[in-house]
Parts: structure tokens; sequence; C-alpha cells
């Protein structure tokens, strides 16, 4: 699958990978002054998001699939690999079966299994007309009965676009991501010891990897190392950027 991507500097490739619902629209202020550090920054559209191709299979062992074969086209050789939560999943998973990677830096997810949770977004999506709306503030109004968070909101509804006849369009595959949503959290089985340095980075104050989960990461993962970001949620590099590029800098360069 060719997978859209946008690139930014020159020097030590770092791939960037988003999390559902993501686009690497999300990580362009993160890339931008990674790039700056001598630094070739690719980020990513996943499959099924952004301006990626569409396809009915939303697995790990698809999107690990996707990223190699991104990394042969583009004749990238041992990058530091970034994802972060189902981005984080999909860099894991790639781990377990190709070896064409330096470092690695997982965000805000552990390879544990994770209950669904989005079924409120999920919901709301598909509430959306989205061929028969007149504008984004239709939008809005309908997924606010679902999605009561305003942040959440914006970031999700970064996905509506007008089309060239006038209309609107989801640049995610919500038919796709709404039967495979139970994907996204699944276990990453780890049967194969990953030696290389993988950084963990986490939210102070999300509960995605808990000191539990990191005790059983090392087992797989022996040359982990794990920061904890104060202040910042899931999404840690949207709510605490300067910390979080700080980690990154320090762990890359």
């Amino acid at each position: 699958m060719n997978l859209y991507f946008r690139k930014l500097g020159d020097g030590k490739p770092l791939v960037i990978l988003h999390g559902v619902f993501g686009s690497s629209d999300n990580l362009y202020t993160v890339s931008k002054k990674l790039a700056e550090k001598n630094l070739a920054v690719y980020t990513l559209d996943a499959r099924n998001h952004g301006q990626s191709p569409q396809s009915d299979e939303l697995t790990y062992e698809a999107m690990a699939a996707d990223l190699d074969e991104f990394l042969t086209k583009e004749d990238i050789e041992n990058p530091v690999i970034m994802g972060h939560s189902m981005g984080g999943k999909t860099v894991m998973q790639y781990a377990q079966h190709y070896n064409n990677f330096e470092k690695l830096i997982i965000v805000d997810i552990a390879p544990r299994f994770y209950p669904t949770h989005h079924d409120h977004i999920i919901a709301g999506l598909n509430a959306i007309p989205i061929n028969e709306i007149n504008n984004r503030k239709e939008a809005e109004e309908i997924f606010e009965e679902y999605v009561p968070s305003f942040a959440e909101r914006q970031f999700i509804l970064k996905n509506i676009y007008r089309t060239d006849d006038g209309n609107y369009a989801w640049r995610i595959n919500v038919p796709v991501i709404s039967e495979n949503i139970h994907e996204v959290g699944s276990e990453i089985i780890s049967d194969r010891l990953i030696e290389k340095p993988v950084l963990f980075i986490r939210g102070g104050e999300s509960s995605y990897i808990t000191d539990a989960d990191f005790k059983s990461i090392q087992k797989g993962y022996p040359n982990a190392e794990m920061v904890t970001i104060e202040g910042a949620n899931h999404w840690v590099h949207a709510t605490k950027p300067t910390e979080f590029i700080k980690a990154v800098e320090d762990f890359v360069l």
C-alpha cells in the first residue's frame, strides 16, 4: 500500500505514526521542530486515515507491513521509528517481525489489550450524514450530542473535508474503522525479545501506561526506558509539546 507521507528536514531518519482517527497533520508542529535538529522527519498517514488509501483491513499486521513497504520504497535504513497510541502499537508489531530500525519511541501505549472505549466517537461519526450536511457547523452540532469534549470533537472533525464538487466527505474510512475498532485495542504479542533501545513516553495525567505495565514491558524490551511528562494527557505531543520534543531529542540525538 502506498502510504501518504510528508517529509521535513534532512539528516538522520525519524519516522512518525499517528493514532486512531488521526493523521500526519496532528504531528506537524512537532515534526517541524524536530526537523530543525538535522533529522529527516517522515510523518505517515495510516491506511484508512488521512490521504492514504482505504482498505477493508485494519489490523496491526497489515499496518506493520505497510510501514515496511514504505521504508523499502523510500530506501530508508535504520530509522528511529516513533508511534503514538495506535501508531505505537503498529511500531511494536513492526519490531516483532522486521529489523530495519535503530531505536523505537512508543508514545502513551503499552503492548497489552485495551477494552474498546471509543463507542461514543463511533456512534457520533455514524450519526453525521456526511453527504447531506451543508457546513461543518451542522456536523459539530450532531457530534456534540455524542462527544461532549470540545478538544476531542475538534480533533475528530479535522477529518471532514470539502470535495471538488462542493460536498463534504471523511478522510477516515468510517465504516471500516467502526467495524474494526476492537482491533485497535488488541494485544501485541511479544514473541521476540527487542534488545535495541526503546523509549516509552507517557503522560502524567494518562492511565494508558501504568507502572505495572512498564515492569511487564521490560521483560520483552530489556533496554526500554520510560519518561513521564507531567501535566500531559494521552495526547502528550499536543498538551506538552516542548517537554515532549525535548524527551525525543534527548533519546534520538
